[in-house]
């Protein structure tokens, strides 16, 4: 469980998380919604000790996030961020062998390759573990970053928006990647995501920021209704259900 005690971050004169508190319960796809500037990839950043809070603290399974030796958190947690994108000339193998870094400091172990390969199967690029990352497509290139952290095998896993520049195809494999992850091998995913309609789609619960400030969390059920989106994005949007799911349409 990921309890999140008060955080408050501020850059200069402006407070860009502001009293955030919730906890985050084991063996769910919890989702950060809310506009750009909400404060969400920083909300993320400082659960995944990226970030120091300015004040507040983070617990991860009974202890500070701060307090954790950094070879054990490591083995707790992974996150993938916005910015993940190597000046290097590596394979996809490559590439997702240093999600095993934490178990085998560069020295690959049977063990080791055989976690690479689960990953790459998992993600269906096993065929491509021999391309460059620079010869694949972008949503190829995401899809081996993905690799990259199901390899690290870790209880918790984050992502900073990893749908961005995604073409349709490719996002929504990523999205069901991510729930068989949750469903199948009960990991917990906390996911920073714009895309309303993934989160309605996919996600378990729902954390919504708004200028710094956590405005609405619950189950998905709660937060997926017209007058709280509304009030979260202030925009009109409206909620359609088509073949059992709540899609919201808020493109007029």
């Amino acid at each position: 469980m990921i309890e999140i005690q008060n955080i408050t971050k501020k850059y200069g004169k402006k407070t860009v998380v502001n009293q955030v508190s919730a906890v985050i319960t084991e063996g769910r796809l919890t989702a950060f919604i809310g506009s750009n500037g909400a404060g969400k990839s920083t909300l993320l950043s400082i659960i995944s000790r990226l970030l120091k809070p300015d004040d507040g603290k983070v617990i991860i399974d009974g202890t500070e996030v701060l307090a954790w030796n950094q070879e054990e958190l490591s083995k707790r947690i992974s996150i993938l961020r916005q910015s993940n994108h190597m000046n290097l000339r590596l394979t996809i193998w490559e590439l997702v062998s240093f999600g095993r870094y934490p178990y085998s400091k560069g020295q690959l172990t049977e063990e080791d390759e055989e976690k690479i390969k689960e990953a790459l199967e998992y993600t269906e690029i096993l065929d491509l573990k021999d391309r460059y990352l620079d010869e694949l497509s972008g949503g190829q290139r995401q899809m081996a970053y993905i690799a990259m952290v199901i390899a690290q095998d870790t209880r918790y896993i984050f992502l900073d928006e990893p749908l961005n520049n995604l073409d349709m195809k490719h996002s929504v494999q990523i999205m069901k990647i991510l729930r068989k992850l949750v469903d199948d091998l009960g990991k917990t995913i906390v996911i920073v995501i714009h895309d309303i309609n993934f989160v309605s789609c996919y996600a378990d619960h729902i954390l919504a920021l708004k200028d710094g400030m956590l405005i609405k969390t619950g189950e998905k059920k709660e937060i997926i209704n017209s007058d709280v989106l509304s009030g979260i994005y202030d925009m009109n949007i409206q909620i359609n259900t088509i073949d059992g799911k709540d899609i919201c349409i808020y493109y007029t």
